[in-house]
């Protein structure tokens, strides 16, 4: 018997993402990877003290937005095939 698992929303897993880095990565069932995001953007965060942060914060805050969304679609086309 096989189970699937329900459709991932792009659109909420890119929201989820906007508002925590990482969060719609593990919505969309991508634990480490979730986990290594939030990780990353903490450092992005303490890198503001040097400056160097507010130039790589919003580039990887963006970055998980993008893909949150485009590894939701992926998920629901292999559920699918």
């Amino acid at each position: 018997m096989a189970y699937s698992q329900p459709p991932k929303s792009p659109g909420v897993a890119a929201v989820l993402s906007a508002l925590f880095t990482g969060i719609g990565q593990i919505y969309n069932g991508q634990i480490f990877k979730g986990i290594f995001f939030i990780i990353i953007q903490a450092v992005n965060g303490l890198l503001m003290y040097v400056l160097i942060g507010f130039i790589t914060y919003p580039i990887f805050w963006i970055y998980g937005m993008i893909d949150a969304y485009r590894s939701a679609e992926k998920i629901n086309r292999r559920a699918r095939a």
